[in-house]
């Protein structure tokens, strides 16, 4: 596929976690996104990754945004430079203020039974790694167990963690980047990686695949 004949609005974003400076990757990667954008006249968006509530302060998204206002690289659609209020149509552009539709997106899952509460602790998922083979994921004994059995742990002040529950058989997923070319990855390659902590906050790539797709971002860099 050649950029130049992309029929679809381009949408790309720059999205940073504040919990420190804007360093020197993350302005190139900017740079490469805000360039693209007005190559092919589409929307550069700034989102905010801040799941990591003990790290992200809005001290330094402020820094952040300072910088690459002084970079030039202004977005037309994100946070506020001076209130970090969301403006644009696909807000809010703050991960912490998009729980509600992860959360939504969790319950979906879980009843379609694409996803499941795992009770596992870390002493038990350690000791489960130490005899796995090269190749090999944890399996957990709460990959079948039933809403209503992790309902009553809850009651009980258990806490766990949301797992996808990955294919059984070996898929393939391809996929065109305008780079490498074809790329083609195995389902096998994962376990059933986790999408929500046990303290409520989902994880960097459940957050980012769910944004991307609501925000109808087109390219990723």
């Amino acid at each position: 596929m050649k950029t130049e004949n992309y029929k679809e609005k381009v949408r790309v974003r720059f999205a940073p976690s504040p919990t420190g400076y804007l360093h020197v990757g993350g302005a190139r990667t900017a740079l490469f996104n805000y360039l693209f954008a007005k190559k092919h006249q589409g929307d550069f968006v700034l989102r905010v990754e801040d799941t990591d509530l003990e790290r992200s302060t809005d001290e330094s998204l402020k820094m952040q945004i300072q910088d690459l206002q002084w970079l030039g690289l202004n977005w037309s659609e994100g946070p506020d430079p001076a209130t970090l209020e969301s403006h644009g149509d696909f807000g809010p552009y703050r991960q912490s203020q998009r729980l509600p539709i992860y959360q939504e997106k969790i319950a979906q899952l879980i009843q379609e039974g694409k996803a499941y509460h795992c009770f596992m602790t870390d002493d038990e998922i350690e000791a489960q790694k130490q005899s796995l083979k090269l190749g090999e994921h944890v399996r957990s004994p709460f990959r079948g167990m039933d809403t209503r059995e992790a309902d009553q742990r809850f009651k009980r002040g258990e806490k766990a963690v949301v797992r996808f529950k990955n294919s059984e058989g070996v898929r393939e997923y391809k996929f065109k980047d305008l780079i490498r070319g074809e790329m083609i990855f195995t389902s096998d390659l994962v376990g059933d990686f986790v999408l929500m902590r046990s303290n409520g906050m989902p994880v960097y790539n459940f957050c980012c695949a769910i944004d991307d797709g609501l925000m109808q971002i087109s390219h990723v860099f």
